[in-house]
């Protein structure tokens, strides 16, 4: 079992900044991935950026030079510095934790709402 816990959301006029922060249960060396993930009302769950055990990184293209994903193996944490912020950046953001051994957990979700 993993628990996730995410903070650091919030309200925010276009242009500004905020940082998304996960802290894992247990070691992220575990994890075979972990990412932000953000959801809309009646629109499906979309990948925004991962990290993958391999030391790779994918990012949505929606996002390419404005967010960039992190992580502190020291303090079990995956973190999302998100710059430039839009209106269309509204949503529900989830942190993920994938493992095949482990299994894959969700964070209870983060509110980042950002006004025009």
């Amino acid at each position: 079992q993993v628990q996730l816990v995410e903070s650091g959301g919030g309200l925010v006029q276009a242009g500004g900044s905020l940082r998304l922060s996960c802290v894992a249960s247990r070691s992220i060396l575990s994890a075979d991935k972990m990412g932000w993930y953000r959801q809309v009302p009646g629109k499906q769950r979309e990948l925004v950026a991962e990290l993958r055990s391999s030391g790779s990184a994918g990012t949505a293209d929606s996002v390419k030079g404005r967010f960039t994903i992190s992580r502190d193996y020291a303090k079990n944490a995956v973190c999302l510095q998100m710059n430039n912020l839009k209106p269309e950046d509204t949503a529900v953001y989830y942190c993920n934790y994938a493992s095949t051994i482990l299994g894959t957990y969700w964070g209870q979700g983060i509110q980042v709402t950002v006004s025009s």
